[in-house]
């Protein structure tokens, strides 16, 4: 007989007489469920900033896709006055990237702030270079780069982040997403470091919907961050699917795992041969062992009836 538009705030009065026949309403169409995530993410932005007093917000733009969906759901939250963008280039930064995130501030009206990490990166390697050389340890190659150093990277603009939040009360908006926290694909005081993690329940091939969702009334977020391959940038030529499962065959293990509690074996029969089981057995035994990273992470806006951090918790030290 009635329903109320979805996540929108509001006070509505309905009159029902049951001795007479019901009446012929007009309801709100029902809405898809890309737009139901995006009107609901929205709110739980605002809802969290309005209640907790903050007015003003900062994110990393990489040009990637998910920082470039969590900006547009800030300013669909808050108003592009209250939003400010920094993109943190480094020494394995595409040219591409930066002048996405600069289109994407441009479309969305929001300041953009450019702050190099290529000096401090350099400052801080050449420093545990010396004190390596003085210890008389190994020192690598100059064009080597390891796990600690694309650690590094992140960290430098998680400082600068937290600079800025600490300078100017923004609240610092994280970026990652649900596939990515589930297999550990962050870094602790790096990427990780903030306030509110907006898209922490929202799997990476649900981002690009959200995105598609953004833009159908017109491109707000440019097409070729959509159409770009997903890369933390932190080494050369560097791509997510290096060290992850293609996102469409991923989400699919980390849904049933997650959200359906479905053991390798059962997995495995129900996406049949799109992965093997040892395969499907690898991924879960990563989303275990990085649970001590999600209990690390900030609070998120609650989506799934499996929220990581809220419903799921898994013991950080085991042997079964």
């Amino acid at each position: 007989l009635f329903r109320a538009p979805a996540f929108e705030e509001g006070l509505y009065f309905f009159d029902y007489d049951p001795g007479r026949p019901p009446l012929e309403l007009s309801l709100p169409a029902s809405t898809s469920t890309a737009e139901e995530i995006y009107k609901a993410l929205v709110l739980g932005v605002q809802d969290y900033c309005r209640k907790n007093s903050f007015s003003k917000i900062v994110i990393g733009l990489s040009g990637g896709i998910d920082s470039a969906l969590v900006a547009a759901l800030a300013v669909d939250a808050l108003g592009a006055d209250a939003v400010t963008g920094v993109t943190m280039p480094g020494p394995f930064s595409s040219p591409g990237s930066w002048k996405d995130s600069e289109l994407l501030a441009k479309k969305l009206g929001i300041e953009l702030r450019v702050h190099s990490i290529r000096d401090k990166y350099k400052m801080l390697l050449n420093s545990y270079r010396s004190q390596k050389r003085k210890q008389g340890k190994p020192v690598l190659p100059e064009n080597t780069v390891t796990l600690a150093m694309e650690n590094l990277q992140a960290r430098i603009r998680g400082l600068e982040l937290m600079f800025i939040s600490n300078d100017e009360n923004r609240l610092v908006l994280t970026t990652g997403n649900k596939s990515e926290l589930a297999m550990g694909y962050c870094t602790l005081y790096g990427d990780m470091a903030g306030g509110l993690a907006v898209i922490g329940d929202v799997y990476k091939t649900d981002v690009y919907k959200l995105c598609e969702y953004r833009n159908r009334g017109g491109e707000v977020i440019p097409k070729n961050i959509l159409l770009k391959a997903p890369s933390a940038e932190l080494r050369p030529d560097q791509k997510d699917e290096d060290s992850l499962p293609k996102y469409e065959i991923l989400d699919q293990i980390l849904f049933f795992y997650i959200e359906k509690n479905k053991s390798a074996e059962e997995i495995a029969q129900t996406l049949k041969s799109k992965m093997t089981k040892q395969k499907i057995s690898e991924i879960i035994r990563r989303v275990d062992q990085n649970e001590y990273k999600r209990r690390q992470s900030c609070p998120g806006v609650k989506l799934s009836p499996m929220m990581f951090g809220r419903d799921r918790r898994f013991p950080l030290t085991n042997k079964f």
